[in-house]
């Protein structure tokens, strides 16, 4: 809230919402599962309900995804956080209560309340920035249109296959300015951090060279952050209503200790840490001492009910160390697309028929042919340098088991 506004702030724009006259009047949670909630086979991450922003009328000002502003969503499966408590756990509650909202909550998207999907979508921003976006857009437009004339219509013009080679050479290289444009962007936006905690895994849990380098427990002024070896962070708040309020040691009946909750409000299990896994091993107790003192928080001891498996509901934190060096290294791979593997692919096509196409008109046109083939080696180079040495750092050195543990392949 600023000035009475609801006030939204992204990577490089703010929004503004006014709040009562003719601005935003009620909220309506709409609290029911994604189309795809009814398939077959293991939990699926996607909607966890959307909350509607409306006039007094009844339409629709903005609305937003509750999964957008759940920082654990993307370990959890659908749904399992729901109604009142996923409101609280977003701080979505609080929000509208300090505003001045009325919220109203429904279970059917038929319910007169519920209006249709239009207005602005309120989220996070983009996971690539809009150059970056553009520029693949641009260059497979005309790539595939060069492809097209030349396959179909056998044109073998000089100037037409040096429009495609550059085309499908602009692909790995904005893959490559994003990589550069990323790490310069992490540099300058570093938080301030009162402590780093990393894991110290029990013997014989498999835990790698990678996993103990790259995971870790980070403590900021604000924010309490998991972070996975896959790169992947999960900011946890430690101020505001929907913050991390205690943490909670967990014995077994015999009162070894079997890991941490950390619980936000209404008591609820933001994310679990596993004590073999994070406290286990000589440098176990240093942490766990660390974490206490930085975060400020009051520890608590409770013992499971029964025999109950720990913890009794899927948590982030659970799934941190991976089963396999294979899984290891797909996580770790830089970020892809939305088309996954199916766009390394294409841009390894369109560089090798950038060079099947230049050694085709290299004796009517040397200087062309010579170009086009020098691109498309130059793409598949910039290709397979990432990969070829993400995979032997990685076979060689990061996932081999760390000091004291076990392979687990």
């Amino acid at each position: 809230m600023d000035d009475g506004d609801l006030v939204l702030r992204t990577r490089g724009r703010t929004r503004r919402l006014p709040v009562g006259g003719d601005g935003i009047t009620r909220a309506v949670f709409v609290d029911v599962p994604g189309a795809d909630q009814e398939r077959v086979g293991p939990a699926i991450r996607g909607s966890w309900g959307e909350l509607q922003l409306q006039d007094r009328d009844g339409a629709l000002v903005a609305r937003f995804d509750l999964e957008d502003w759940l920082p654990e969503s993307p370990a959890l499966p659908k749904r399992s956080v729901q109604g009142s408590r996923l409101l609280g756990r977003t701080g979505v509650a609080a929000l509208l209560t300090t505003a001045g909202i009325p919220l109203h909550v429904t279970a059917g998207r038929d319910d007169p309340l519920v209006a249709r999907p239009s207005g602005r979508h309120l989220g996070p921003g983009r996971a690539f920035p809009l150059w970056y976006l553009v520029t693949r857009a641009a260059a497979g437009g005309i790539w595939f249109t060069a492809f097209t004339v030349i396959v179909f219509y056998g044109a073998t013009t000089a100037w037409l296959v040096l429009l495609l080679a550059a085309a499908a050479l602009v692909a790995p290289v904005a893959r490559w300015a994003l990589r550069a444009w990323t790490r310069l962007r992490l540099r300058r936006c570093r938080p301030v951090v009162r402590e780093r905690v990393g894991p110290a895994p029990a013997a014989g849990l498999g835990a790698t060279v990678r996993f103990c380098r790259d995971t870790e427990l980070r403590v900021q002024d604000r924010d309490l952050v998991v972070r996975e070896l896959g790169g992947r962070e999960y900011w946890l708040p430690l101020t505001g209503p929907h913050a991390v309020r205690t943490l909670v040691l967990v014995r077994d009946r015999a009162g070894e200790a079997l890991g941490v909750e950390l619980r936000g409000a209404e008591d609820q299990v933001r994310a679990v840490l596993p004590w073999r896994l994070w406290f286990g091993g000589e440098r176990g107790a240093d942490g766990w001492a660390r974490l206490r003192r930085s975060t400020g928080l009051p520890v608590t001891e409770r013992r499971p009910s029964g025999r109950a498996d720990w913890p009794k509901s899927p948590a982030l934190g659970t799934g941190l160390l991976p089963g396999s060096g294979r899984v290891a290294r797909g996580r770790s791979r830089f970020p892809g697309t939305i088309a996954g593997l199916s766009s390394t692919a294409v841009m390894a096509f369109g560089s090798y028929f950038s060079i099947a196409q230049g050694l085709r008109i290299a004796e009517p046109h040397p200087a062309a042919g010579a170009a086009a083939t020098a691109m498309g080696a130059l793409g598949l180079a910039l290709q397979a340098v990432p990969y070829g040495a993400h995979q032997l750092h990685s076979r060689l050195r990061l996932d081999r088991p760390a000091p004291q543990q076990t392979p687990t392949e």
